[in-house]
């Protein structure tokens, strides 16, 4: 006699005594899933493939000015003034393997888990359109040359990116995603208000409790880090450079004639025109930059406060200077091409070299040379190796991201918002609705863009880490309701 069975989605029909239907061999699910999912796989396997030349055709890392502190901070674990500890925690967990070939390789991994990352939580949209938001993580010649530079770049997106895949999963890990942001915040200080912007996501879904968890979850670490910063210090925060990184912002429009600022505060203005000011950086480090010039060393408790105070004169009496300025500066990342900017050794730097390099010495102390070679244990520096450093160069000159099609990108998800809503004669914003899932990544990608051309200066690495994000936005836009992988 016949006996029914029933699953949630099928009946059928089984006959007592006959045996049970044999799952999907192994190989055979693998060979669908390839199916399936193959345009991605080619992608991923290509961007495999150009991070292994790179590897191969410049051993083992190449550095930039910024690589001297995290090194230092791997042997003198004490929080910098200038930027967290974060990345050099990470390199700390590579030191056992005594090669920053060990750091590149990981950040490469890094870079081929965020497109992952993308890839899994594109999909609600086409597969098609989820492959195409992974090209420009995983195939930029530009974002390859980061994840092989010895900075907290590669780190900070993965961080950032996974923070953000988590959250938007069905069910979010809410502990894992405030550590997560917490992380990203210890290795680059403008996670800090991408906390602020997950806690409103949850608010937005009226998921008041989680918004509260993920608060926790992220401040707790964060907070603990400034109790260390503070007994190293006594000073309040997680750095000491806020004030001085604002002062350099405005130097690209501060008129000391129309500001009047205080006694104290004129020995900072520089009576040049703006217009024939140097980069907003060289007033940090340059010897002849009025802060620099300045008793003690340039970030001193009371020398960043000084800064800070002619900062926010500065934007107060100049707020359309201060505006112009900072779109000016943003405007940089959506251009075509890739001008030279702030100068040409700061450029440099993300261009694959055709010959071997030295480390860069303009800000080196011999404490992160010396610190350097203890940690490779022998020389440092980067060996180029033909043809593979050819192949890469020549890669870089046709594979990259235009600024332009990145604002294309990011004008997708609002344009396409608009149309559904138009066409469906709805209103365009209702208290009621609940949040596209395309609005978190979207606007923690133009936070990414804005922020630092807002409190510091454009520079092509910064805006690498939104990329991703911006990409994930747009297929995410392209489709409005669920779909399974």
């Amino acid at each position: 006699m016949p006996v029914k069975r029933e699953d949630a989605r099928v009946e059928e029909t089984t006959l007592v005594g006959e045996p049970e239907p044999r799952p999907t061999p192994r190989p055979a699910r693998a060979v669908s899933l390839a199916r399936r999912h193959g345009w991605f796989l080619a992608v991923l396997t290509l961007g495999t493939a150009l991070r292994v030349v790179t590897m191969l055709g410049y051993r083992p890392a190449l550095w930039f000015p910024d690589s001297y502190t995290y090194v230092v901070t791997v042997f003198h674990p004490r929080p910098d003034l200038v930027r967290p500890a974060g990345y050099s925690a990470f390199m700390k967990a590579l030191e056992p393997f005594h090669s920053f070939g060990a750091i590149t390789a990981a950040q490469h991994l890094l870079g081929l888990a965020t497109g992952v990352l993308v890839y899994w939580c594109a999909r609600r949209a086409p597969r098609w359109v989820a492959t195409l938001a992974t090209v420009p993580v995983l195939l930029d010649a530009y974002q390859i040359e980061l994840e092989h530079l010895l900075v907290s770049d590669a780190l900070f997106m993965f961080l950032v990116v996974a923070a953000i895949a988590l959250t938007l999963a069905d069910r979010p890990v809410v502990i894992a995603v405030g550590l997560l942001l917490a992380a990203a915040t210890l290795t680059r200080t403008v996670g800090q208000p991408l906390i602020v912007v997950v806690a409103a996501w949850f608010l937005l879904r009226r998921r008041v409790g989680l918004a509260g968890l993920v608060v926790v979850a992220a401040l707790a670490p964060v907070i603990a880090y400034g109790g260390w910063f503070y007994a190293t210090y006594h000073r309040v925060g997680i750095v000491g450079a806020n004030g001085v990184f604002l002062y350099a912002r405005t130097m690209s429009f501060a008129d000391c004639a129309k500001m009047e600022p205080p006694p104290d505060l004129k020995v900072l203005c520089d009576p040049r025109p703006p217009d024939r000011r140097p980069p907003s950086q060289e007033y940090i480090w340059a010897k002849d930059s009025p802060l620099v010039a300045l008793p003690d060393i340039t970030f001193t408790e009371e020398n960043d406060e000084l800064a800070g105070r002619f900062a926010s004169l500065a934007i107060r009496e100049q707020p359309l200077d201060y505006a112009a300025s900072v779109l000016s500066e943003l405007g940089r990342s959506f251009v075509w091409g890739r001008p030279v900017y702030p100068d040409h050794e700061i450029y440099d730097y993300y261009e694959f070299p055709a010959v071997s390099p030295q480390p860069p010495g303009r800000y080196a102390a011999q404490l992160g040379v010396d610190l350097g070679k203890r940690y490779e244990q022998g020389p440092i520096g980067t060996e180029v190796v033909e043809p593979y450093a050819g192949w890469v160069r020549a890669y870089q000159d046709i594979g990259r991201l235009p600024g332009t099609v990145l604002l294309a990108v990011l004008l997708v998800p609002p344009a396409l918002a608009i149309r559904r809503r138009l066409s469906g004669g709805r209103r365009l914003t209702s208290l009621t609705d609940e949040p596209p899932p395309w609005l978190l990544p979207w606007s923690t990608a133009v936070l990414l863009l804005v922020i630092p051309p807002a409190v510091a200066e454009f520079d092509y690495r910064y805006v690498l880490p939104a990329v991703p994000l911006a990409c994930l936005a747009a297929a995410l836009a392209t489709r409005a309701g669920p779909r399974t992988p």
